[in-house]
């Protein structure tokens, strides 16, 4: 079976596609468009978008927006208001702080209150019938990039599913989709490396044995910076205003969908660890990997089976 993999840019990260069977350069090609697409419609990192509409519009008047757009922040709405963490709203908190950026700073507590006034998701009205969307406070910024990374994986997939595709591996920087059985192995499962947080991308502390799935991870090592020998993240509390702080490095969901994997891996990072019956109902979420500062892992739902420890200094429990 030949494979054919190209990398790109985009959603602020490197991109990896990779198909098996009979692939096309122009298949993944127009895979890289497809994402773009969605670039083009979700991201506030530029002065224009759909999003940056609604933004640009707050305080003043409803926005139509497209079904792409208007169905994703609604998923993302409904979840803010479940209030664990997950806050679709927090784009004012986000520009405050600017983690990631040459110009990040530890802004005033009242600097910090200030914004928070900007993040109640009821604040967001939505109109099913128009697909409009109306924030109704001047200086309100709907930021999709907790949830957009792991809905635009999933349309890949539909895509390449309707090109009859049967094999393949979507890296958008963070989150991995692996579709069908792989092609690398005899009993069909991937090898998912979870990375370690205190080195380099690409080095891994062990590996999960699975068939198809998602894995996305969300971890205080990707966008920091130190004052006065504090290390600060970019993982905001939307009810604090600060970064959330506590014992974990990161959380690895593996989902059927991978905007799933996006949610969860907040609740968890949120719950502190492992919640009591998370997940229960959910055979379409497989389960998590926490990795915690002092290099334990911690499996929920996972099976200790499908998971190979490749540092020693590493701890597995269950």
């Amino acid at each position: 079976m030949s494979r054919l993999q190209k990398s790109y840019y985009g959603l602020g990260t490197l991109i990896n596609l990779t198909l098996f069977g009979n692939p096309y350069h122009q298949e993944l090609d127009k895979t890289n468009e497809l994402i773009k697409y969605y670039e083009d419609l979700f991201t506030v990192n530029r002065a224009q978008s759909e999003v940056m509409q609604i933004n640009h519009a707050a305080g003043n008047y409803p926005v139509v927006v497209s079904d792409a757009t208007y169905n994703l922040i609604k998923k993302a709405i409904l979840v803010s208001q479940e209030n664990f963490g997950f806050n679709a709203l927090i784009g004012p908190l986000v520009k405050l702080w600017r983690i990631g950026f040459a110009n990040a700073h530890v802004p005033t507590p009242e600097q910090i209150q200030e914004r928070l006034q900007l993040t109640n998701p009821a604040d967001c009205i939505l109109n099913d019938y128009n697909s409009t969307v109306f924030l109704k406070r001047n200086g309100m910024e709907l930021d999709l990039g907790a949830i957009a990374k792991g809905y635009i994986a999933d349309r890949i997939q539909d895509y390449w599913l309707a090109l009859g595709k049967s094999a393949g591996m979507i890296d958008l920087g963070g989150n991995l989709l692996l579709m069908g059985a792989s092609p690398l192995h005899a009993n069909g499962q991937w090898s998912i490396g979870i990375q370690d947080p205190q080195a380099q991308r690409g080095q891994a502390i062990a590996a999960v044995h699975w068939g198809a799935c998602s894995a996305v991870t969300s971890g205080i090592y990707e966008r920091h910076f130190e004052v006065q020998n504090h290390s600060y993240h970019h993982i905001l509390d939307p009810r604090t205003g600060y970064p959330h702080d506590n014992e974990l490095a990161s959380v690895t969901i593996f989902s059927q969908k991978s905007i799933d994997g996006e949610i969860e891996t907040e609740r968890l990072f949120f719950a502190d660890g492992p919640l009591t019956n998370w997940a229960q109902d959910r055979p379409d979420i497989y389960g998590a990997i926490f990795v915690t500062k002092n290099k334990k892992i911690i499996l929920q739902k996972l099976p200790r089976m499908a998971v190979s420890l490749l540092d020693d200094q590493y701890e597995i429990i269950e």
